[in-house]
């Protein structure tokens, strides 16, 4: 897995202040994508064992709230397995921080469907590591800067411990509307 960027101190993708990896490879080309750079999976710099220290010293901090992950895409099938073994450490080490991640794909009709491009044998195990989930690609011609946490208005802030337990799609409660 390539990552294009980290930002060691994020206060826009998601609440507080956040470690944010900005992972590389993403074949949805969404059009007026903000990070297009990033769509090239060998885009930025190889993640590795010092790439994951890196992120787990900004954790140490209590003052930060968690790590979100956004790209390119997060759910390339290519960048399931390594980001999975990144999101197991961070949940195992820090169970009281949260873990948001932005994907251009949708939960319930894609990441959950079986046969689809990116649902494969690290989806689920992926998913359980997230708290909130960002889903949808970036529309353009439903651009609204006004909105949280998203540049669209198709895409949703899921709390995902509340979807995967009802089996329905559920919104994260503290949005702006």
């Amino acid at each position: 897995m390539y990552y294009g960027e980290l930002k060691k101190c994020d206060i826009a993708n998601g609440i507080g202040v956040r470690v944010t990896l900005f992972v590389s490879g993403c074949t949805n080309h969404c059009p007026g994508c903000f990070q297009p750079q990033t769509w090239d999976f060998s885009y930025g710099q190889p993640f590795t064992a010092e790439t994951a220290a890196e992120i787990f010293a900004e954790l140490d901090k209590s003052y930060v709230d968690g790590l979100t992950v956004l790209g390119g895409e997060p759910f390339e099938p290519k960048n399931q397995p390594e980001l999975l073994q990144l999101l197991q450490a961070v949940r195992q080490r820090y169970p009281k921080k949260n873990i948001w991640v932005f994907t251009g794909f949708r939960l319930d009709d894609e990441l959950l469907r079986d046969g689809s491009y990116p649902r494969g044998p690290y989806t689920d195990q992926l998913l359980s590591c997230i708290d909130i989930l960002v889903d949808g690609r970036f529309m353009e011609e439903l651009k609204d800067i006004s909105l949280q946490f998203r540049g669209s208005r198709n895409q949703r802030v899921i709390d995902l411990k509340k979807t995967l337990a009802a089996g329905e799609v559920i919104l994260w409660d503290r949005l702006k509307k």
